[in-house]
């Protein structure tokens, strides 16, 4: 379906610094987590329904009155939970690095039975998680993160990659269109713990 969106992409700032992405197993999940992923929800997205639906969804962004944290950590599934939930031995973790300082990372999920963002497909992978620094944010880190889980999921054999956003993350939802990925799926009411959210999934095609 599609989407219109009532926003001006802007291109990130770019980036001088050698940054590396590397792979790593499920075990370095530790260092994924130590980044924060804490942000600052100061607009969300109005979500209308075009021909009821059936013509996708018109976002509109609109500030919010009292601007607020959000920290995904502190509520839901912690990334140091994921491995007592599922047999995760077949997702990647991806550092981006500058030397020894760890800067970024990303986690992208595949072929799990039990992980329902996976569909049941073997050729859809998830990016369970994308984290930058707070102090690196804008940079093109998240970019080179990105297009690396894009690339590992390709070599996977796997035709689309989806990630899950919310309608209060305005800059990870203008991210991701300017990634190329359509908006796939709106469902209000998806988390019953923050019921004011509304759950987007975002799909690439590969």
């Amino acid at each position: 379906m599609l989407c219109t969106l009532n926003i001006t992409l802007s291109p990130g700032a770019g980036s001088a610094m050698a940054i590396q992405i590397a792979e790593q197993s499920v075990e370095q999940l530790r260092g994924y987590a130590a980044i924060p992923i804490s942000f600052i929800v100061e607009s969300k997205f109005r979500v209308d329904a075009i021909a009821q639906g059936r013509g996708g969804w018109q976002l509109t962004e609109i500030r919010v009155e009292h601007p607020y944290v959000k920290d995904y950590d502190e509520g839901g599934e912690r990334p140091l939970q994921w491995q007592k939930q599922w047999d995760i031995s077949r997702w990647v973790v991806l550092a981006a690095c500058e030397g020894a300082r760890k800067l970024g990372g990303a986690v992208v999920a595949w072929n799990t039975p039990g992980v329902d963002m996976l569909e049941g497909r073997d050729d859809l992978a998830v990016l369970w998680g994308l984290r930058v620094h707070p102090g690196h944010r804008r940079e093109g880190i998240g970019k080179r993160l990105f297009d690396h889980a894009a690339a590992w999921a390709r070599a996977k054999g796997c035709r689309q990659l989806k990630v899950e956003t919310q309608n209060i993350n305005v800059p990870a939802c203008k991210f991701y269109a300017k990634q190329g990925c359509y908006l796939g799926a709106v469902s209000p009411g998806a988390y019953s713990e923050f019921p004011d959210e509304v759950q987007f999934l975002w799909y690439l095609d590969l």
